[in-house]
């Protein structure tokens, strides 16, 4: 009865259902991809585990240069999966350092060709613009982008201090708009109501009357005010 060597050292391997493993062996030019309970060789066989759930990374935060040359600071958190275990542990040395890098170059890329006021209020498309070329990009690895979401942009404290004051500028020429609408609107009623009046005498009698009440109700102090002869003719009152 003979004992080959080999037989005294097969290892015996678990992997979570979430997880592959990648076996490497001399025995074969073409690696196999197995999960669960498998067994290896020590001295033949090789092997790289796998996460086959979607993992995130951070995009460090990025210097870029706007195509209105304005400099900007972006970071972003990218999600990615492995669509492909043997892709991507074939076909590149490290695939998560690899889809990092090119997450950063990207980003600057994207963002370069956009202007300031493109990056402040188009997140979402600049996000799904990075994710089609990201994805594009790591299809050859087994790599399978799902989203890309811009995280912050910071300015410059001189481009903050800028804008602050243009929008400051544009709220008080808002408010003196406004304020215009309102005087002209109030000119238009006065100048209907002086209309009315010089129609009919009695409007401005009436009208004197109710400043009369209107200052009485005010303050409790005695008002003297004199009365037109008119108004007291109007009221009976022979002089």
């Amino acid at each position: 009865m003979s004992l080959r060597i080999s037989d005294c050292f097969v290892f015996s391997k678990f992997t979570h259902s979430l997880h592959k493993c990648l076996i490497f062996s001399l025995c074969s030019e073409i690696p196999f991809l197995v999960s669960g309970l498998f067994f290896i060789l020590p001295c033949t066989d090789n092997y790289c585990k796998c996460d086959l759930r979607t993992v995130s990374f951070n995009v460090p935060p990025q210097e870029v240069l706007s195509k209105d040359s304005v400099t900007v600071s972006v970071d972003a958190v990218v999600y990615y999966r492995i669509q492909n275990a043997t892709i991507a542990v074939s076909n590149v040395a490290n695939y998560d350092s690899s889809t990092q890098l090119l997450a950063a170059t990207t980003l600057r890329t994207v963002l370069g060709t956009k202007s300031l006021s493109e990056i402040l209020s188009e997140r979402e498309h600049i996000s799904h613009v990075m994710q089609s070329s990201l994805d594009e990009a790591t299809a050859p690895w087994g790599i399978k982008v799902e989203r890309v979401e811009i995280k912050d942009v910071r300015l410059p404290q001189q481009m903050q201090r800028a804008m602050a004051a243009e929008a400051e500028a544009q709220r008080e020429a808002r408010a003196k708009v406004i304020a215009a609408e309102g005087e002209q609107k109030a000119s238009r009623a006065l100048k209907e109501a002086a209309d009315v009046i010089s129609d009919s005498p009695g409007a401005l009698q009436l009208r004197y009357l109710q400043t009369l009440t209107s200052i009485a109700a005010e303050k409790n102090s005695t008002v003297v005010f004199p009365l037109p002869m008119e108004l007291m003719r109007g009221l009976g009152v022979k002089s």
